[in-house]
Parts: C-alpha cells; structure tokens; sequence
C-alpha cells in the first residue's frame, strides 16, 4: 500500500516538473520569498542614504555607517549621477575643512534634515553611549510588513497545493487513468492518498523555503508545520472537487482560486477588525492559521495555543469535507 501511494506520488513530481504551469507552483514559493527578503527592510534598517567621497574621511564614513547606508564614488561626476536617480539620497561632501550637503532638490526634508542632523553630531564628537533615549522593540524584532507578507506567502502556499492537486488529477483525467483505479491495484483511498502527497509536499517544502530565505529560519517549525498542514487539508479537498470535476487545466485552477476569497476574508479581519468584530471571520479556516502564524513568526506562541487553533482549523475542514466526500467518491467511481 505505502509503496503503491508513494510511486503515485514521484509520478506526479516527474510529471510537475515536466509541466511549466506545475513547476511554475512549485517555484513561486521561492520566487516571493526572494522579493520578500530583497524588498522589505528589517525594522532597524535605515531609509536614509548618504554619498561620500571614497578615501576623504574614512573615520567619518564609520561614524555615519552607525546610522545611514553610506555609499562612497570615486569622483564627483560619481556622486552627480548617483543624486540624479530617482530615489532619495544626499551627498555629505568637503568644502574648506567642513563638510556641506548637496542635493537633487527633491527630497524630502526629513531626509535632509536627518543629514544635516547627522554632520552636526559627527562635527560634535557625539556617540551613542551620550546619549539619555532608551530603545524598546515592543518584542518586535522584524518588520511587522515583512512578517504580513511572509505569513500570506504560507498560507498561499496552502492554496497552491490544492491547485497543484487539481492540475494532476486532471491530466490523469486526460491519460483516462482516473476511471481505471476501480480495476487497478491501487484502492481509492490509496489514489487520494498519493494524489494529495504533492500538495502535502509542496505546502511542506514551500513553508520552510519561505522561512528560512526570509529570515525566520529560527522559528518553531514543528508550530509553523502543524498549522499549515491542518489548513492544507481544506486546499486537498478543494482541489480533489476541482479536479474531477472538470477536464481542462485553467478550469481547475480558476476554481481553486476562488479559495484567495476566504483567505484575504481572514487576513483583513485579523489585521483591520476589533477583537469584538473578528467573530464574523470564525468559521475562516484561514484566520486560524493567520492568527497561529502570527504568534509563531512574533517568537511568542505556545504549543497549547498553536494545538487549539489547529483543533478549530481540522473541525471546520471535517465539516467541509463531510459535505465534500460524496462529490468525491462520485468522481471517482
């Protein structure tokens, strides 16, 4: 039995990898974190940029590292070019022992005034050991839109195991594999066991590869697997009906999409209603697993409160799956 389900399911990833749409599933996970990692900053990175000359003043150029991205040219033909793109940067440059700040003329002045700011504090010998602010992170370590967006991805990933499933199942349609299962070796629950294997595996590999390119390779991944598998199950079922249910790659895929709707439902209601409103979003799936992802990637989960909310997500996916099951035993008779 285990041998047959899991031959079902290197068939299916010799046959994903073939398929551009299914390889193209199987890499967005990798594609997004990338973008995640290159685009969002942490919560202590700088938005300030400043241009120097190379070489003028190497102890200053260590002093505004502290604070600023400093980038050094060569020349000022260098540091012209540089101002002249579209985005904000300041040049902090010598002039008869001083230093004066040079300018496109359209940045914004809090970017001017922090340089400003910053070529005083040097010219003051002032360190941070002066001064009297005390720093509180508030427990947040990261960026709170890049731990929004990292928590998305997972659950999209979810989604996207559903419509990987559906795809499979319909090219199984197209080779007439599916109406043979009843005269063949393997049993039904075998076939959906090893249909639904490449979902499981994507969902799986998906939420790790997120995570560790992101930065959040130190979370608890036995919290982050156990909620998104408890999830994943109600993305298995929708692709099984998806499926069977029609015989043309786009159809299936179009269906499983309309699983985004409930998704983006429980994120909003998590991020943008009162706790007293968030009732309205109970019977989402997907907000129970937001709300687990949430504590997981803050680092203050418990596995009491990771366990309950993956007991809510597997009621609600039996309820869908009680009313589901007969499509399914149908498509497959």
């Amino acid at each position: 039995m285990l041998k047959k389900i899991w031959s079902i399911f290197i068939r299916d990833i010799k046959v994903n990898l073939r398929d551009f749409i299914s390889l193209y599933i199987l890499l967005i996970p990798i594609l997004f974190a990338v973008g995640i990692r290159l685009l969002v900053p942490s919560v202590n990175d700088t938005t300030v940029d400043l241009a120097m000359l190379d070489g003028e003043n190497p102890g200053m150029v260590t002093y505004l590292e502290q604070f600023a991205n400093v980038e050094l040219f060569s020349d000022m033909d260098a540091i012209n070019e540089r101002l002249e793109r579209r985005d904000n940067i300041v040049a902090l440059l010598p002039e008869n022992g001083d230093y004066y700040i040079l300018t496109q003329g359209n940045e914004p002045e809090s970017v001017v005034e922090f340089a400003k700011l910053l070529n005083s504090y040097h010219e003051l010998d002032l360190n941070v050991e002066n001064t009297t602010a005390v720093i509180e992170t508030f427990g947040r370590t990261e960026s709170p839109l890049k731990k929004l967006l990292v928590n998305i991805m997972i659950l999209m990933t979810s989604v996207l195991a559903g419509m990987l499933i559906s795809i499979n199942i319909v090219e199984e349609k197209a080779d007439n594999t599916v109406a043979a299962i009843n005269v063949s070796p393997v049993s039904r629950v075998g076939f959906i066991l090893g249909k639904s294997m490449s979902g499981m595996f994507l969902a799986i590999y998906g939420a790790v590869a997120i995570l560790w390119i992101t930065g959040f390779s130190d979370v608890n991944i036995g919290q982050v697997l156990l909620a998104i598998l408890s999830v994943t199950m109600l993305s298995v079922l929708v692709g099984f009906i998806e499926g069977i249910n029609n015989d043309d790659v786009m159809n299936a895929a179009a269906g499983i999409k309309l699983l985004f709707l409930p998704l983006a439902a429980g994120v909003a209601a998590a991020e943008l209603l009162s706790e007293q409103w968030q009732a309205l979003a109970y019977w989402i799936p997907f907000y129970w697993t937001y709300k687990g992802n949430d504590a997981i990637l803050s680092y203050s989960a418990s596995w009491p409160q990771i366990v309950s909310y993956t007991a809510i997500v597997l009621v609600l996916c039996g309820i869908v799956y009680y009313f589901l099951a007969p499509k399914i035993q149908e498509g497959l008779a």
